[in-house]
């Protein structure tokens, strides 16, 4: 299990066992003949919800209809009311009737825990508009609570809004945001902040962020200089998100946070290090959060109890059980929660799988748990362990190097050490190239390999001396040798390099013999503390 994994784990048990004892929570919504949805109720057992599905199946839709639960102290009257974010277009006369948006009967329905009591409040819609009732109780009064609503609106380039690029011709004032906002942020994102400022018009209505980066090799992308100062025109939509959201939410307490798609504009890791992050503040702060999305890295970052499914049928709008993890991969995509193997080349990899071909059934391993690829070589590893550092990734990671790449070992070591975390590495059997040591193993057990080749034992041994007198007196490196020598038999018995290494790696990992012992050891012990750590 990575470490981001373990971390909510922790947080989803604190907040299960806080749940109790909060004063106020909605919790469950249901929805009748809005926008396009009969009857669905939504549950919203956990501090944290996500609700997932398909394009038009109502997740706005249910997101919206929460923002009008309560009455927000200091909002706008018409701020958090159905009226505002379910509107409709009725143009006047009776020649634009087929212009109309086609109302129906409408029922919201709420479910809420409200100073430790249960209440229940409908919002309805009929022909004279929309209206509240407390399902008879007498003196009902709507439940007040701080409500933060954020939809993809929310996350237009400052560009875009004319008035905002207005700004610099007025009087404006200026505010350091607060360390506690710096520090979320610079928990998600992988570069360092040494200052983020507000700058405000006079009458409020309009702001921009302004960032002041402590990276000492950034540069400003326009003036090519080294200039650290840069506003919101400037960033990502990511970045913006990020920096912003704390800002509107970290000093509420006991709120309702609604945000659409959160996943806009940000890379899968950095989706999991946000959730956690407000996973977080929803403990400490006591809020109820509730985001839609059709990441699977969000998914997995809430209890199944907390992921809510839903989908458009012939029927409507249907609410599905949480799935199971295949359903669930199927529909969002392959788990991120899974321990990754890098070896420099084709035949590194074809080693590691050989050894996995042997491992897999002893500890009941399955083939999706772990993933094995190859990379361009050993002189870019050190800069993925310091970008998977920064992610937070490296627990999930296991680096093999050939056995004449082994020295770069005790450097990734020193990277990992300096991001605060642990690696795992091992090297090949041998000094060279994995295809030395099959070369070496195909002379030693001749008898074990011909049959995997097609071969006869006396015919191996015939093909194996022309090889090494035919490449005896070549100039190459001893390593290009080596390859040729193997590939020039491979072909005689037409099969392939990453075949024949994976077949004896296998085989040498089945017999416990030298090194690749080593090997299956040290891989076994590596899954398994993985594993048991999730």
């Amino acid at each position: 299990m990575s470490a981001i994994t373990r971390e909510l784990d922790k947080i989803w048990n604190q907040l299960r066992s806080q749940n109790p004892s909060r004063s106020s929570a909605v919790t469950a919504v249901s929805l009748s003949q809005l926008r396009g949805i009969g009857d669905l109720r939504v549950p919203l057992p956990f501090p944290v919800t996500v609700l997932a599905g398909p394009n038009g199946c109502g997740k706005s839709t249910v997101l919206f209809a929460l923002a009008c639960a309560y009455k927000v102290p200091g909002a706008k009257l018409r701020t958090f009311v159905p009226s505002t974010l379910f509107p409709n277009f009725h143009p006047k006369g009776d020649e634009h009737r087929e212009t109309c948006d086609q109302l129906h009967e409408t029922l919201m329905d709420f479910t809420y825990v409200d100073e430790n009591q249960q209440l229940q409040m409908r919002w309805s819609r009929g022909k004279s508009g929309w209206h509240r009732s407390f399902f008879g109780r007498k003196s009902g009064t709507q439940p007040q609570r701080n409500v933060y609503l954020r939809t993809l609106a929310n996350l237009s380039n400052p560009a875009e809004v004319r008035s905002v690029l207005q700004m610099a011709q007025k009087k404006f004032s200026t505010a350091v945001v607060d360390a506690s906002n710096i520090a979320f942020a610079q928990r998600i994102l992988t570069f360092r902040y040494s200052a983020l400022r507000m700058i405000t018009t006079a009458g409020g209505n309009r702001d921009l962020l302004f960032a002041e980066r402590a990276d000492s090799n950034f540069s400003h992308s326009l003036l090519d200089t080294a200039a650290t100062c840069y506003s919101e025109f400037h960033m990502s939509a990511g970045e913006r998100a990020i920096l912003r959201l704390p800002m509107h939410i970290s000093k509420m307490q006991g709120a309702l946070v609604l945000i659409d798609e959160i996943e806009a504009g940000l890379h899968p890791q950095i989706q999991q290090l946000l959730m956690l992050e407000l996973q977080r503040l929803a403990l400490r702060n006591q809020l109820q959060i509730v985001v839609t999305t059709h990441s699977p890295a969000i998914l997995e970052t809430v209890p199944p109890e907390a992921r809510v499914f839903l989908e458009r049928t012939a029927d409507g709008v249907v609410r599905r059980e949480p799935y199971r993890d295949v359903v669930q991969k199927a529909l969002y995509g392959q788990s991120l929660n899974t321990l990754s193997i890098l070896c420099e080349d084709e035949e590194g990899e074809a080693f590691v799988r050989g050894v996995l071909d042997h491992l897999g059934p002893t500890i009941d391993l399955l083939q999706n748990d772990i993933l094995v690829g190859r990379d361009t070589g050993k002189n870019d590893f050190p800069g993925h362990v310091e970008t998977l550092g920064r992610f937070r990734k490296l627990r999930d990671f296991i680096f093999v190097l050939d056995g004449d790449g082994r020295d770069i070992g005790p450097k990734l070591d020193a990277r990992a050490e300096r991001l605060g975390q642990t690696l795992h590495w091992f090297a090949l059997p041998g000094d060279g190239p994995p295809e030395t040591w099959a070369w070496q193993c195909l002379q030693r057990w001749p008898a074990n390999y011909a049959p995997f080749l097609g071969l006869q034992e006396a015919k191996l041994r015939e093909q194996l001396s022309q090889q090494e007198q035919l490449f005896e007196s070549a100039t190459d490196k001893p390593s290009e040798i080596s390859k040729n020598r193997l590939r020039s038999l491979a072909e005689f018995s037409s099969r392939t390099v990453p075949d024949v290494i994976r077949e004896i790696a296998k085989h040498e990992s089945e017999q416990q013999r030298g090194e690749a012992k080593d090997i299956v050891d040290r891989l076994h012990d590596i899954i398994q503390t993985w594993r048991s750590e999730g």
